[in-house]
C-alpha cells in the first residue's frame, strides 16, 4: 500500500499483520480522490482542507489527504494493536503541526464539541461489522461540526443496508468490489 498522489507519492505505508484491521485499498481510495476532485454534485478541494478522520486504522485516508495539501487531519482510532502503525506511518512522513491522534472510542468517549474547528471532510471507515454508524452520523450532526460546504464520505460494505439519519443527504454513490463509497452531507 502507498500514498498514490502528492508530495509523498510512492511513500509506503506499513500495514498491519493481522487481519482485523481493513485498511482501505488503493483503488478504492484512488476512486475516492477522483470523486472529490471532479464530481457537479459537491465542490470540494483537498488542498487547505481540514480533515477528520474517524476510525483512522493505518491512516491511510488522512496520508494521502496531508500529501494532497490537505490544512490538518485529525485522526481517531482506540484498536491498540494498530495505533503504533498509524503512529509510525506518520512519523515516516517527517512532518508536524498538520495532525493530531485521537486514541479514543468514537462513540464512547470522543467530545465532538471540543473541536475547535469545522471540517471540510468527514471520512468514516468503521469495521464492516460495526452497528454504530447511524449513532455516529446522528453526533457529528448534532453537534455540527462539518463545514458549510463540507462532506461526509462513508466506506462500507456494499452489502450493508446502512440505515442513515434523515438529516442526512447522500449526494452520490458508488460501488468497488465489496466495498461502497458514500458522499453526503447535512441537509
Amino acid at each position: 500500500m502507498r500514498v498514490i498522489s502528492g508530495i509523498f507519492k510512492g511513500k509506503k505505508i506499513i500495514t498491519p499483520p493481522d487481519k482485523t484491521t481493513r485498511p482501505l485499498k488503493d483503488i478504492t481510495k484512488e476512486s475516492i480522490f477522483n470523486i472529490i476532485n471532479h464530481s457537479n454534485k459537491f465542490s470540494m478541494k483537498i488542498q487547505d482542507a481540514m480533515i477528520l478522520d474517524l476510525f483512522s486504522g493505518v491512516g491511510s485516508f488522512g496520508i494521502e489527504c496531508i500529501s494532497r495539501g490537505a490544512k490538518y487531519v485529525s485522526f481517531v482510532e482506540n484498536y491498540s494493536k494498530v495505533i503504533p502503525i498509524l503512529k509510525q506511518n506518520l512519523k515516516n512522513l517527517k512532518i508536524d503541526n498538520i495532525y493530531e491522534i485521537l486514541e479514543k472510542d468514537i462513540i464512547k468517549e470522543l467530545n465532538f464539541q471540543k473541536f475547535n474547528n469545522l471540517f471540510d471532510i468527514i471520512f468514516l471507515d468503521p469495521p464492516y461489522k460495526d452497528k454504530f454508524l447511524p449513532d455516529t452520523l446522528e453526533i457529528i450532526l448534532k453537534n455540527k461540526i462539518l463545514s458549510k460546504n463540507g462532506i461526509i464520505i462513508l466506506h462500507r460494505n456494499r452489502k450493508e443496508k446502512e440505515i442513515l439519519p434523515s438529516n442526512f443527504r447522500i449526494l452520490e454513490k458508488r460501488e468497488y468490489g465489496i466495498s461502497k463509497i458514500i458522499f453526503g452531507d447535512q441537509k
